[in-house]
């Protein structure tokens, strides 16, 4: 199931699409475009992004360019009718869908964004830098050496690695890898987070990055 994260100005508007593209079995909510977008888009943890266009601004804005690219997601621009009779018209979306929105198209045009984004460390083993998670085995070395984890350390190591750059707040990693209905506060992750890092790094090799006021990410260019 995809999961899509809508960034519109009046979300009360896109209820019927948001409702729509659900009962075509994707996940999906909708935040409006403000100061804590950022915040929004790693709690949310989407696989694509809409994003409504506005006809005072026909652009993607750049820090939300930014933070898809960081993230590596992919944007499809929601573009009000009027201005697709502007000529020129740049968007630098990865694609668009014209109002009125046809839920059913816009299913697949989701899917076929999410399938060509580049996904990374696919396979049976992710590798970075000296560090080796082999998925079929469970373990993970250091310059060949084998590391013991915890199981929730391996959870914690292979889904971090598994989308390096992108960003995962600490209840999001919560929900993840503990569950919905674990009673436990933010602090678990840190601890697991440090323990983690303590084992697989040095000096010279940081792979996990805190992201501040936000959470963790896995080094993105390593």
């Amino acid at each position: 199931m995809q999961n899509v994260l809508i960034i519109a100005a009046d979300n009360e508007e896109k209820a019927e699409l948001r409702s729509n593209l659900k009962n075509l079995g994707l996940s999906c909510s909708c935040v409006p475009c403000n100061n804590g977008v950022g915040e929004a888009i790693a709690a949310a943890g989407p696989d694509v992004l809409l994003f409504e266009v506005d006809t005072q601004a026909p652009e993607i804005p750049a820090f939300i360019r930014r933070i898809t690219q960081d993230l590596h997601l992919p944007v499809i621009a929601l573009v009000p009718e009027a201005l697709l009779e502007k000529a020129g018209l740049a968007l630098d979306a990865d694609d668009f869908a014209a109002f009125p929105y046809d839920a059913r198209e816009l299913a697949l045009r989701i899917n076929r964004v999410v399938r060509k984004t580049p996904r990374h460390d696919s396979g049976e083993q992710i590798k970075c830098d000296g560090l080796t998670l082999d998925l079929a085995t469970c373990e993970v070395t250091v310059n060949g050496a084998l590391v013991e984890l915890t199981f929730k350390e391996f959870e914690l190591l292979k889904l971090l690695a598994a989308n390096r750059g992108r960003v995962y707040t600490r209840e999001v990693l919560l929900d993840k890898i503990w569950g919905y209905d674990y009673f436990g506060g933010d602090r678990t992750v840190d601890v697991h987070i440090r323990r983690l890092r303590s084992k697989i790094e040095d000096a010279v090799h940081t792979y996990i990055e805190t992201v501040r006021n936000i959470g963790y990410r896995f080094v993105k260019n390593s």
